[in-house]
């Protein structure tokens, strides 16, 4: 099979896998429509306020909903050994981390997409820059989450605390695309700086741990 087919092979099962059971998308919706209501009631902002503490609010959500579909990325292919035998398989092993990198992107671009109005009506959001700006800082953020999530997952799966290790290992790299996310946002929503910069570098930290994720992930795949 090619590189595409086993991506796109991949990728179908844990759609499929994730339409039936829908654990992690229901776990990802509760946990952020609960940030969304608590600090909604912890204070009232101004609409200026609003717009400028909404970046950050917006993507610590999205991160800690993000963990726990990062969380079940590879603890399904543990189930009946679907990973020793991939391993064993002459399949390459970067269509593996390529798709599940896509199926978390896909998971948590349907989560933002629930979420955005809820978080636009409780915290009475407007954009006083260019609101198209938003689209490819939700796409480029949001790859920027999983893309490592997933690299990072592979890595804490057979560790003893997995759940503990995974935002441990994932935090720390995971700070420059949030200072990127979080001021491209507020940049758009306040209007008093370009979100340009901001968005070019999400562009190029992305391309930066794409290229190291596909070119780390056979080792890890390998390792014991």
């Amino acid at each position: 099979m090619s590189f595409f087919s086993i991506t796109r092979a991949t990728l179908e099962k844990d759609i499929r896998l994730e339409w039936r059971s829908k654990d992690a998308i229901n776990s990802m919706l509760y946990f952020a429509l609960l940030v969304v209501v608590i600090f909604s009631h912890s204070f009232s902002p101004t609409a200026e306020e609003s717009r400028r503490i909404a970046g950050g609010l917006v993507w610590v959500a999205f991160l800690f909903a993000a963990l726990v579909a990062l969380n079940q990325t590879w603890a399904r292919e543990l189930r009946n050994q679907v990973l020793d035998a991939y391993r064993v398989s002459p399949a390459p092993a970067t269509p593996l981390f390529l798709a599940k990198a896509l199926g978390n992107f896909l998971f948590v671009i349907i989560l933002e997409a629930l979420m955005t109005p809820l978080f636009i009506i409780f915290y009475n959001l407007r954009a006083v820059g260019p609101t198209l700006q938003l689209v490819p800082i939700a796409f480029f953020g949001t790859w920027a989450l999983v893309v490592n999530g997933t690299f990072f997952a592979a890595i804490s799966l057979r560790t003893r605390n997995r759940e503990i290790m995974l935002p441990l290992l994932l935090f720390p790299f995971s700070i420059p695309a949030m200072m990127g996310m979080v001021n491209a946002t507020t940049a758009v929503l306040t209007g008093e700086y370009s979100a340009r910069v901001w968005i070019a570098m999400l562009l190029a930290y992305d391309v930066v741990f794409t290229v190291a994720g596909l070119y780390l992930f056979e080792s890890i795949l390998d390792a014991e």
